[in-house]
């Protein structure tokens, strides 16, 4: 099967036939390379991807990361990275081991084919050459036979005439020899042409043509295989990269597996664990009784302001604004008394432990600073020892300051992890609270912590930066405000000290005015005179409220 044989004239058809193979191989490279292009813009999604759903770095969704089903996801967000990455691998190996090559061997196959034509067609022009030759000898030959059978003609004719001169007679004899001479001699030239015709349409259609279209079958062929082989490559640059995308997978997998949704639950309790305990039973109120009222440190409207720690500073009671704010209403006290104790605790355990790793960072500081010291000092000539002393100075200070504000934080720590007595517990003990009188009361009502009128969780001592809130503070809000009428009375249980804005000192055993009661956040507002008046823990007062006063609730 050969196409120098078999299609020994059909060279129009061979040129068309090979035309179209490289058109189709060029074909071929403009799909994979939008392959290619394709891959690249799905890994640049998926990059887009995982990148988009990554948690923002000191952020609220760093925290959450902290969940096994949070790590998994992140996992899997990692994963679709390098998910990513191997359709990269995709677009780099098919560009590289096809499009690249294929489009170099394309331009080899488009001059390879060039050529051979090229030759094809100098074979037909030589061989209609021949033709053309063969057909000018031929007619000539004619031509002369033609001539030279006219002068026979006409010599003979001369020759039959009695009336022509003798002389005529052999003119015209010569002339019909000269005739038949010329005859002759395109007849050998005919021959001869005819006979290289022969010949070269012979070595043109036997050999010259059949090994050009051989040359251009090989050619086509290498083509059909060539695009083969790429196929083959197309599949293998996928089928390379499934290992890898099938570890991913199964890292996917894996992380969905290590979801515990048991150490979830523990990590949600230790979020928001208050570290309060529950309310205890209401007691019974007879009202059958004189109008009374006293509301103990386990009751209802204690435990329901002590259990939302999520209320901020200024916040409403019942609908109500507090009006004795002053402070920024976002401000966050130094040692997290707005938080309930677990919280608070794990917060400053944090505190404690950047202020530990800070103080290590400023001691390697000076541990290196002192050894290139004692380089300087041994080699003089590498620079002044002196020049290091600020800066070692100025190390050490630091050092001083960053320990200091851990000891701090440590204490507030051991405090709240009961190591150390709270300054609350010390503060009665010194008023004389720690009676016989109700002790369980009075233990609860110490180490509790109470919620303050602005909605936050403080202790009943706060820090010592912040002074008594004086009841001078409040004048200029209530000078042109008409003071609220006592609605009962109420006698002091234990001793109050009210440090924060809005709250107001009490003595145990003084008896002072009700000018609002519990509104169900734990306070009651007083008043000792036209001065002095503020909130005060419900649990450490019992109420007498007048029950024909204006504002007084009334009891069904």
């Amino acid at each position: 099967m050969s196409w120098g044989t078999e299609l020994w004239d059909q060279f129009d058809n061979l040129e068309k036939h090979t035309q179209w193979g490289i058109d189709i191989l060029e074909k071929y490279i403009k799909f994979v390379k939008e392959r290619t292009e394709i891959e690249l813009s799905y890994a640049k999604q998926l990059r887009n991807l995982a990148k988009k759903y990554q948690p923002k770095k000191n952020s609220k969704e760093e925290e959450e990361y902290r969940y096994t089903a949070c790590k998994a996801f992140l996992s899997t967000l990692n994963e679709m990275n390098d998910y990513a990455g191997q359709h990269e691998v995709i677009s780099e190996n098919m560009t590289s081991n096809i499009t690249v090559e294929l489009a170099r061997y394309v331009q080899e196959l488009k001059q390879e084919r060039k050529s051979y034509f090229h030759d094809g067609r100098k074979a037909q022009q030589h061989i209609e050459i021949c033709w053309k030759q063969l057909e000018s000898s031929k007619r000539r030959f004619e031509r002369d036979c033609k001539e030279a059978d006219r002068a026979q003609q006409y010599f003979e004719k001369m020759d039959a005439d009695i009336n022509v001169t003798k002389a005529d007679v052999e003119k015209a004899r010569q002339q019909a020899q000269m005739r038949h001479q010329m005859a002759e001699d395109s007849k050998a030239d005919y021959s001869s042409t005819l006979q290289k015709f022969n010949h070269e349409q012979h070595e043109y259609y036997h050999t010259h043509i059949p090994n050009i279209f051989q040359k251009i079958q090989e050619m086509e062929e290498r083509r059909i295989v060539r695009i083969g082989e790429s196929m083959k490559t197309y599949a293998e640059v996928d089928r390379q990269v499934i290992p890898i995308i099938g570890k991913c997978l199964d890292e996917i997998v894996k992380a969905a597996e290590s979801i515990d949704q048991k150490n979830d639950s523990q990590l949600v309790i230790e979020a928001y664990k208050s570290g309060f305990e529950p309310p205890g039973d209401i007691e019974f109120e007879d009202y059958t009784q004189p109008m009374k009222r006293t509301v103990s440190d386990n009751s209802l409207s204690n435990s329901r302001g002590e259990g939302k720690p999520e209320l901020k500073f200024g916040g409403k009671s019942k609908g109500k604004l507090w009006p004795f704010i002053k402070k920024n209403k976002g401000a966050t006290p130094e040692d997290f008394s707005n938080l309930p104790p677990e919280q608070r605790r794990k917060k400053l355990q944090q505190k404690v432990d950047e202020l530990n790793k800070e103080i290590q960072k400023e001691m390697d500081q000076r541990d290196a600073i002192t050894k290139m010291k004692d380089v300087y000092l041994k080699n003089p000539q590498m620079g002044d020892p002196a020049s290091l002393d600020h800066k070692l100075t100025e190390v050490s200070q630091n050092i001083e300051k960053l320990r200091l504000e851990a000891q701090k934080f440590e204490a507030w720590l051991a405090e709240v992890e009961g190591r150390l007595p709270a300054r609350s517990e010390q503060a009665r003990r010194q008023s004389g609270m720690f009676d016989a009188q109700n002790p369980a009361t009075v233990n609860s009502c110490a180490q509790d912590r109470e919620s303050s009128p602005d909605g936050s969780y403080t202790e009943e001592q706060s820090q010592e930066g912040e002074g008594k809130v004086l009841a001078t503070d409040f004048d200029d809000e209530f000078d042109e405000e008409e003071p609220l009428p006592a609605i009962g009375t109420c006698k002091a249980l234990y001793t109050f000290e009210g440090q924060n804005e809005g709250t107001i000192s009490v003595v145990e055993g003084e008896t002072l005015y009700v000018i609002e009661e519990d509104k169900g956040d734990g306070w009651t507002r007083i008043r000792r005179n036209e001065d002095e008046e503020g909130y005060v823990p419900t649990s450490y007062v019992e109420v007498y409220l007048d029950k024909n006063a204006k504002g007084a609730k009334t009891y069904i």
